[in-house]
């Protein structure tokens, strides 16, 4: 026999048993899989099953709540913190179980599994949409700078606000997912991307002409005022989260967010001005905005619509703030006099 063909015949058993230790390997990864599918459906019912109980006890709680004193009501107060704990617990245990999509993304993505079941892989999508994130607003900023300096060009600036729509039509889609996998994110600073979205939309159809030159540059100098606040809060909230996360404060999958939340309020005070400052920007946007769709030649819907949508993050973003700092305000207020 040829040494060739030898050669070739002990590279062939080689494989073959390599063959043979990768079936029985993907074997055993199958049957854990179902394993692990039969621990998830157990674990969804037992957590729903115990949430039922709970908030029947909790009601019993409150009825007894009403006639008790002393003694009884302190075991009442123990057991009313127990049943919040528990609570707690449940919230961290299902964001490793796979769970229904909310509406929007079944609507973009359909019944996909969003669900990311191990930290690392938690932690890995997180530090990416932190990364997307940074780097969009320096491109973003970048992109401003120039059309605002050096360029005027409608369809440069079409590029831009298409990158705009793209880029918080993305955010919308990462932070919903981010949301299931277990980040706390909510309220106004979610729907605040899904107006500046449809801001930027808007802004993307306004056919060029007299009014769409009178509003450019200050929408394009408001734009690059944003990207820099931005790249400012998302710097160093990611330093705080950071920290606090290290001293046990937060949770790992807390996000940095354009507004400003009670988390951010060592270090990051400073941060405030330039918050305000951006805020009254978009009431000055809207008030233009206003001023323009009265003229006698004003026959664009996007002039209108765009200021709304800068009067409602104005609106939103001002009052969430202002709501934040007036209640870390009276948090330190009445530290003194619980001590």
């Amino acid at each position: 026999m040829p040494p060739v063909l030898t050669e070739v015949l002990e590279e062939w058993k080689c494989l073959e048993e390599e063959y043979r230790k990768l079936q029985e390997a993907h074997r055993t990864y199958l049957q854990n899989l179902d394993i692990i599918s039969k621990l998830q459906n157990n674990c969804a019912s037992s957590i729903s099953h115990q949430r039922k109980k709970l908030k029947e006890t909790s009601r019993l709680v409150k009825r007894c709540s009403k006639g008790s004193s002393g003694e009884e009501l302190t075991t009442l107060d123990e057991l009313k913190e127990k049943i919040k704990t528990r609570e707690h617990v449940f919230f961290e245990m299902e964001a490793f179980l796979p769970k229904k999509n909310g509406l929007y993304l079944s609507l973009v993505l359909g019944n996909v599994n969003v669900t990311l079941l191990s930290k690392q892989a938690k932690f890995a999508y997180k530090d990416e949409y932190e990364t997307f994130k940074l780097c969009l607003t320096v491109i973003l900023l970048l992109f401003s700078f120039a059309c605002y300096f050096f360029v005027s060009y409608r369809f440069l600036d079409a590029i831009l606000n298409f990158l705009l729509v793209w880029y918080y039509c993305t955010l919308t889609i990462r932070e919903s997912i981010l949301i299931t996998n277990g980040s706390r994110i909510k309220g106004w600073w979610v729907f605040h991307h899904y107006i500046s979205a449809f801001l930027s939309g808007v802004m993307l159809t306004w056919p060029d002409g007299t009014l769409y030159k009178m509003f450019r540059n200050q929408f394009l100098a408001y734009s690059l005022y944003q990207s820099f606040v931005q790249c400012l809060q998302c710097y160093y909230q990611s330093g705080c989260l950071y920290r606090l996360r290290a001293l046990g404060e937060r949770h790992n999958m807390d996000l940095t967010v354009e507004g400003f939340q009670s988390w951010m309020w060592k270090g990051l005070t400073f941060l405030l001005p330039f918050l305000f400052f951006g805020h009254f920007w978009q009431l000055f946007n809207g008030l233009s905005l206003f001023r323009m769709a009265r003229l006698p030649d004003c026959r664009e819907w996007q002039v209108l619509t765009c200021g709304l949508c800068f009067l409602l993050l104005f609106l939103g973003n001002f009052f969430t703030t202002l709501a934040v700092v007036r209640q870390k305000l009276k948090s330190r207020n009445q530290k003194p006099k619980t001590s």
